[in-house]
């Protein structure tokens, strides 16, 4: 089994392939010292490769690798991260074919390519599941079979409206607001009616679609690991989010309460 890199061509592409693969697991919802750990073990898999290292933040990824006493080094800045275990569990295993054999850098950039073109659910899967799985929170949380069904309602509309607005490129801050304030409305007006029976349970269960579970956990696993820096990124976008969702259901209630609306 031939490990070496023969050539500089090769080393660039071997350079490439450990970013194109931290990329891939980075965007799609992975924590970042195991984005390091597999970028550092597909450039260190071939012997002739002295010295490499990555660092990752939630949005940029530096790798550095040294071939034949020069130094070379990429960068790449992720954007939209979001939640695929597919594809970070098929990446997982890319990575371990690639340290194992004597695959090319070149047909290990091939195979990634077509790891990242899979398509994930359709957008409708996902708001048709998200608003059961929020649904069903709210009989979690002691409501009633017509509080399940109102959430159910208005989790699809919330769902639906934050999949529209996502075309013009607001921060996240703004699409939860947005969300949670549209939550609370049709919550408020689901009881007023008489077809919801109990207004907090509905919103609560409305929301959980929105709350920033993985960054939370995400945060937690990088400070734990050591990574400071990602560790309270992720924390601040985790808390600014959940401010977001409280700021949202805070404003409806209280012009509510104020009899406004």
């Amino acid at each position: 089994m031939n490990n070496n890199i023969v050539n500089r061509n090769d080393a660039k592409k071997l350079l490439l392939l450990a970013s194109l693969t931290g990329k891939i697991m980075l965007k799609n919802g992975a924590e970042t010292y195991r984005v390091e750990d597999t970028i550092e073990r597909i450039c260190k898999s071939r012997m002739n490769i002295k010295y490499a290292d990555a660092f990752v933040t939630p949005t940029g990824i530096f790798v550095s690798l040294e071939y034949e006493e020069e130094m070379m080094t990429y960068l790449i800045r992720v954007k939209n991260i979001k939640i695929d275990l597919n594809k970070i569990d098929l990446v997982n295993q890319f990575s371990r074919d690639f340290v194992n054999s004597n695959m090319s850098p070149s047909e290990g950039i091939d195979k990634l390519k077509k790891i990242n073109k899979i398509k994930n659910y359709s957008s409708k899967t996902k708001v048709l599941f998200g608003s059961l799985a929020c649904a069903f929170f709210s009989l979690l949380f002691g409501g009633t079979i017509m509080d399940f069904l109102s959430t159910y309602i208005i989790s699809l509309i919330v769902l639906i409206t934050i999949n529209k607005i996502d075309k013009f490129k607001m921060t996240f801050f703004l699409n939860n607001f947005i969300g949670a304030s549209l939550a609370s409305f049709l919550s408020l007006a689901s009881t007023t009616i008489g077809f919801g029976e109990n207004m907090d349970i509905i919103i609560i269960g409305s929301i959980m679609a929105l709350v920033p579970g993985v960054a939370i956990t995400n945060a937690i696993r990088d400070t734990i690991s050591g990574d400071f820096i990602s560790g309270l990124s992720r924390g601040m976008e985790a808390v600014f989010s959940a401010l977001a969702i409280a700021f949202g259901v805070g404003f409806v209630l209280n012009i509510y309460f104020k009899g406004m609306i």
